[in-house]
């Protein structure tokens, strides 16, 4: 969720680096060609982060599209006329949803620019907001907390999509509709666990002996103002009292929260929603039942400029969006982080799976 917000570079893929033209360098005439101009300065942002992954020894992951055939998504009238730069952040979500819509936007006809893999957050937005980005994923607490300031996000994701839809309107970026999956902090436990004692809520940890209310967190979130603290509080279960003795909590990094949960060095760990670790290693997410946790939605964001250009690019978008959700991103999260396969990998054998792109013939 951002730089600020969740970190997620600390537990992702970050090596990877794809950076490639995909689909011709065409621009409409009289219309593109300052945004053209932009392209550059972000091809070179591209290029020196290439490089300086490279000096730290970092592998580049493939950085090419497999061929397709037509599948449900075809190509759109006067798309060939119409250059859509796709960029992402450079974790394994955002590296899976990045190809996911390259591999759209190609299917539908677009001179496409394969943008993903940019180092962190703050690099992603800028490129939109000056318009050298025509297309991400974004998520909605990202954007609320992390680019626009607000210091609390909003529990309820409809509210928070449309709150954060609202605001980027003054930097000429549309928000499409938000997806079910929602990427945010989530308390995870063993499903053995979860079962032993009767586990679906946060608020059942209160119905637990004190001495088995451990909790495995990361550094990051025991600090942040809207972290471990006030989730607390949130629930009833103030840190070192008798509810949460200090000594139930245990500091880890992020990707160690996920074994120590599942190995039993705690019973109740810190994760994110859509991480893969969760399905692999079995763990039940408990639901927030108080509604302490802000949304982190995706969406899919556009530039206003290239959406007025073609407005049915938010429709091929919009279907491709609405099959995503939690457990969808946790399989395919786990297909990367777990598995060791291809981002791009991962996102074509989806397409081809939900029909939207089909293998080639032969």
């Amino acid at each position: 969720m951002g730089d600020v917000s969740k970190q997620h570079q600390n537990r992702s893929t970050e090596a990877r680096m794809t950076t490639t033209t995909t689909s011709g360098s065409r621009t409409r005439a009289g219309l593109r060609s300052p945004r053209r101009r932009r392209a550059l300065s972000a091809a070179s942002l591209a290029a020196a982060a290439a490089m300086a992954l490279s000096g730290c020894g970092l592998s580049p992951s493939a950085s090419y599209v497999p061929q397709f055939e037509e599948g449900s998504i075809t190509p759109v009238e006067g798309a060939e006329d119409v250059p859509v730069t796709v960029v992402s952040k450079n974790f394994t979500e955002q590296l899976i949803l990045g190809k996911i819509l390259v591999l759209a936007a190609e299917a539908a006809g677009y001179q496409v620019t394969d943008q993903t893999n940019v180092p962190g957050s703050q690099p992603v937005r800028r490129m939109m907001a000056e318009g050298e980005g025509d297309l991400t994923v974004e998520y909605t607490g990202t954007a609320w907390i992390t680019y626009m300031g607000h210091e609390e996000g909003i529990p309820d994701p409809q509210e928070q999509w449309q709150a954060v839809a609202d605001e980027d309107r003054s930097n000429e970026l549309i928000w499409g509709p938000p997806a079910e999956f929602n990427n945010t902090y989530a308390l995870a436990v063993r499903s053995e666990f979860a079962q032993e004692h009767g586990l679906t809520t946060i608020s059942d940890l209160r119905s637990l002996p004190v001495e088995d209310r451990t909790l495995c967190v990361e550094a990051e979130f025991n600090s942040r103002p809207d972290g471990l603290n006030p989730l607390l509080e949130h629930y009833d279960l103030a840190r070192d009292s008798d509810q949460m003795p200090e000594g139930n909590i245990g500091l880890y990094d992020t990707g160690a929260i996920y074994t120590a949960t599942d190995h039993g060095d705690c019973n109740v760990g810190e994760v994110f929603a859509t991480d893969g670790r969760i399905l692999s290693l079995d763990l039940t997410v408990l639901e927030d039942d108080r509604k302490y946790f802000p949304a982190y939605n995706g969406s899919a964001v556009y530039n206003e400029q290239t959406l007025a250009e073609s407005p049915e690019l938010a429709e091929v978008m919009d279907s491709i969006m609405a099959e995503l959700d939690n457990e969808t991103l946790q399989e395919l999260n786990a297909q990367v982080d777990v598995e060791g396969r291809e981002p791009v990998d991962v996102a074509f054998d989806w397409m081809v799976s939900e029909g939207f792109i089909s293998e080639p013939a032969g």
